[in-house]
């Protein structure tokens, strides 16, 4: 049997030969380099943007619960850059061990596959890093519509559709977070052959349409 990929070859089959990655890691489940990519990446591109856009969000939040809010200092600026910059790293990690948590709930517990908690992570990990390369690659785009939660979505082709839920719900299917979701799915699919692909990739679909259902509801039209 041959030895595990090292990290660089693993990041360049998940994209290009994503079959490859997930049998590598499902055989030996190494995640902390994948992931730890994905929060550099991350950290990268929420240094690039200027934090008077995270500012100008707050701002614009506080206007819409009728506060009129002060005006940001240098100081107060550089603490939205560090915070925006360390909260959204570390919320690359913890979304990524809580999703592997759901996964292994959702498949080992109650549909009975065979993985276990590291296999889903390794495979979560080196998925994560296609929507965090892409978050770098859409910063000249983030800052160009002043938008720095500005993502490539399904909702980003609806031009025809009125501001409202029902945009609000396709713009939360994030297309490089689908592309992710099609690699895990591939992952579950190889860490247990008796689960197919199609069957996997179904599960995530139906559960990222609750989710963008339920905050859909709560995003401004």
């Amino acid at each position: 049997m041959s030895g595990t990929p090292a990290l660089p070859r693993r990041l360049f089959d998940t994209f290009f030969s994503p079959g490859k990655m997930v049998e590598a890691v499902a055989r030996d489940p190494k995640w902390l380099g994948a992931l730890l990519v994905s929060i550099v990446l991350v950290a990268i591109s929420t240094a690039l943007i200027p934090p008077e856009m995270f500012a100008e969000v707050q701002r614009r939040a506080a206007m819409q619960r009728g506060i009129s809010p002060p005006p940001m200092s240098d100081d107060a600026l550089r603490l939205i850059r560090i915070f925006s910059v360390a909260g959204g790293a570390l919320a690359i990690a913890i979304i990524s061990f809580l999703m592997a948590g759901l996964y292994t709930l959702i498949f080992a517990f109650i549909l009975g596959d065979e993985g276990k908690y590291r296999q889903y992570l390794a495979v979560m990990a080196h998925a994560g890093v296609i929507p965090s390369l892409f978050a770098v690659a859409l910063v000249p785009l983030r800052i160009q519509t002043g938008d720095p939660q500005f993502t490539l979505s399904i909702g980003s082709f609806m031009v025809f559709l009125e501001p409202g839920y029902l945009l609000n719900v396709f713009r939360l299917w994030d297309l490089t977070q689908l592309w992710s979701s099609a690699i895990v799915a591939l992952g579950v699919h190889q860490i247990d052959r008796r689960r197919s692909f199609g069957s996997a990739f179904t599960v995530m679909l139906v559960f990222m349409l609750a989710v963008a259902l339920i905050i859909g509801r709560f995003l401004p039209t």
